[in-house]
């Protein structure tokens, strides 16, 4: 992905589980983000559809940790438990952390 000033970005509609989503996006990167999109929107859908998970935001977050459990997997970052996560992973790990955490708090 190149780096390019925000003010080229172009606004692009997606939609995730049929709610819309205008999101910016530099110019090239309009099809990676509808595929991403799409892919995103499908495993959401199969964690839905399971019927075990109820609410967008739960869904979100159980398809976020597949996503990364797989992620982690491809590049072999758990079997080497010494190596760091990169500085992404270490974000989207803090952030779902502090939504379990949240949703955990509802529940009591």
């Amino acid at each position: 992905m190149t780096t390019r000033l925000m003010t080229d970005a172009q606004p692009i509609n997606i939609s995730i589980l049929d709610k819309d989503y205008k999101i910016s996006c530099p110019p090239g990167e309009q099809s990676a983000l509808l595929e991403s999109a799409r892919f995103l929107d499908s495993k959401m859908r199969e964690i839905r559809d399971a019927g075990n998970i109820m609410g967008s935001e739960r869904i979100a977050v159980i398809t976020a940790l597949n996503m990364a459990n797989d992620l982690l997997r491809t590049s072999n970052l758990d079997k080497d438990v010494g190596q760091e996560l990169p500085p992404r992973l270490k974000d989207l790990e803090s952030k779902i952390t502090r939504v379990l955490e949240q949703a955990r708090q509802l529940e009591i």
